[in-house]
């Protein structure tokens, strides 16, 4: 009870009473604009929260990354168009329902499975901190390497298709990272006598251009849409008791959520389509998914919601993030030297607590704001796309000059955002850049201090935890390869069917000329040719 009173003091202040406010109202209208994000929004609004208390500035950014998926839900249900990534798959029964004229009820559902998601991952980590507080003194700089290094891994192998140039982009945002001043003797690194290069790339600088200009950039090249609205008919309240009738689906996907989550590199696409197809799979009609099911709204809106939460497992208890918008956070307690990790909750539980209470409260408000403002915050898909960029393209170079008053930093945020640019142009993405920046300097730090008392190299994982992680890092590659070698497989197969079922002319011409390119086919020409006189002259006319 004490513990609870004094997280309760922390939250009771009108600073963060205000913090939880325009968190909650600031990431459902973010969310509700179609093009901008919550990455977009936190990058902008970082340098500002620097000069905030931890707990307020935290309680922000973590009001725009919760209730930001809320308002996602918004465009995908009324105009086929998912607010944030996350909320691609809310559009496969969200828009349908909308299109029989039942838009206010997907909304009012999908508001209700995303409070309950929300609400219930919250929960699960309360229950959990205890659990939490004595698990996080077991990892020592060692452990904390193999979980980074983990973390890395499990980030580049989650981009399937894309690993090799997830890698490579991770190994670029560690290059990054040790460009200046190295953290133990100080000497200079890759500077190349430039004294700009002294002080490193900043993280931030990174972030904004990587995410929040190369999305203006992205937005004022494109043309505005015209967005034709349906009208709302019905209860926002009936959702809740739709809800209800689901207790199975919604707890499942709270679950998948909550699980994946905590696993660095995972995040809400890999929950919620384990969710979705788990619920499709134990329906009683599964027909109905794609087309309009309240099933399939719950599975997608109440597990994008559970992984907010959960993804401040890793990054409390080990400083680990998950995500880039968990390594944005992460150097909001840097600068006020609040170190995330084991001593953490060793030292200011009060804080971790009111950590957690602020997310269950942002929740709360957030339903509130969204039952009782529906009507009128639909409004804000018809904002251009053109007048969005120069917002955010105005906001980004205001708040990378205000980091340190430096005009270098903006050039390098604007060549960060032509790069983000590009690899968003490509499809290529750019969060194990920030993710390689972010794990880099955490690695290398604890892997110096870990080889400190390392004289073999089996003396690195002869602690339980070390071997644990060891093991896990061998089995995720070796699952990785298998998946390759097998992706490989059907690809040679496929392509072999392709060539052998294929009827046309063309196709049957370059199997003919294969054919007789081998050894029989020359002993075929051969023959044939003792047969078929070649013609040396003009033919005659008949």
């Amino acid at each position: 009870m004490e513990l609870l009173s004094s997280a309760v003091e922390i939250l009771a202040r009108w600073d963060v009473i205000l913090a939880l406010l325009v968190g909650s109202v600031g990431g459902v209208l973010i969310g509700a604009i179609p093009g901008v994000g919550p990455a977009v929004a936190i990058a902008i609004l970082l340098p500002a929260t620097f000069s905030m208390d931890p707990i307020v500035g935290l309680t922000v950014l973590l009001g725009i990354y919760g209730s930001s998926m809320y308002g996602g839900a918004i465009p995908a249900i009324l105009i086929n168009t998912p607010g944030t990534a996350v909320n691609a798959l809310t559009t496969y029964d969200g828009f349908p329902m909308t299109a029989r004229g039942e838009a206010r009820r997907a909304l009012s559902l999908a508001y209700s499975a995303s409070f309950f998601g929300g609400v219930f991952s919250v929960v699960c980590l309360i229950l959990f901190a205890p659990v939490l507080a004595r698990i996080a003194p077991m990892f020592g700089s060692r452990e904390i390497f193999l979980a980074a290094l983990l973390g890395l891994i499990l980030v580049v192998i989650a981009h399937r298709g894309q690993t090799l140039i997830a890698g490579a982009l991770a190994f670029f945002g560690i290059f990054l990272n040790t460009v200046g001043l190295e953290p133990v003797k100080y000497s200079k690194r890759y500077t190349f006598d430039q004294s700009w290069l002294s002080s490193g790339v900043d993280l931030i600088v990174v972030v904004l251009g990587l995410f929040a200009l190369s999305q203006a950039f992205y937005l004022l090249q494109g043309d505005d849409e015209k967005v034709r609205l349906t009208p709302l008919r019905g209860g926002l309240f009936q959702g809740l008791r739709e809800l209800s009738r689901h207790p199975r689906v919604a707890g499942v996907s709270g679950a998948f959520g909550v699980v994946m989550g905590m696993i660095p590199g995972v995040g809400e696409f890999t929950a919620q389509f384990m969710s979705y197809t788990s619920a499709q799979r134990s329906s009683k009609r599964p027909e109905d998914f794609g087309h309009g099911s309240s099933e399939g709204l719950i599975a997608s809106e109440t597990s994008n919601n559970a992984v907010p939460a959960a993804a401040m497992v890793p990054l409390l208890a080990l400083g680990i993030p998950g995500e880039a918008l968990t390594a944005m956070m992460l150097s909001v307690f840097y600068v006020h030297n609040v170190v995330p990790g084991p001593q953490l909750f060793q030292n200011d539980m009060p804080f971790v607590v009111a950590l957690y209470l602020a997310l269950l409260v942002l929740n709360v408000l957030v339903l509130i704001f969204l039952l009782s403002a529906t009507g009128h915050l639909v409004k804000v898909v018809k904002i251009p796309n053109r007048f969005l960029g120069v917002g955010i393209l105005t906001l980004s170079f205001v708040g990378v000059y205000s980091l340190r008053n430096s005009f270098t930093d903006c050039l390098i945020a604007a060549c960060f955002g032509v790069f983000g640019f590009v690899l968003k142009r490509l499809s290529l993405p750019a969060v194990p850049i920030v993710l390689g920046m972010v794990l880099g300097g955490i690695m290398e730090v604890k892997l110096r201090a870990g080889m400190a008392r390392v004289k073999a190299p089996l003396d690195f994982i002869d602690r339980p935890i070390t071997m644990i992680l060891f093991v896990m890092i061998l089995g995720v590659l070796a699952l990785h390869i298998r998946y390759v070698l097998i992706e490989r497989r059907k690809l040679k197969e496929a392509k072999w069917s392709a060539r052998k079922r294929s009827t046309r002319f063309g196709m049957q011409m370059f199997r003919r000329r294969d054919y007789l390119s081998t050894e029989r086919g020359k002993k075929v020409r051969e023959k044939r040719s003792k047969y078929v006189p070649r013609s040396t002259g003009p033919r005659s006319p008949r």
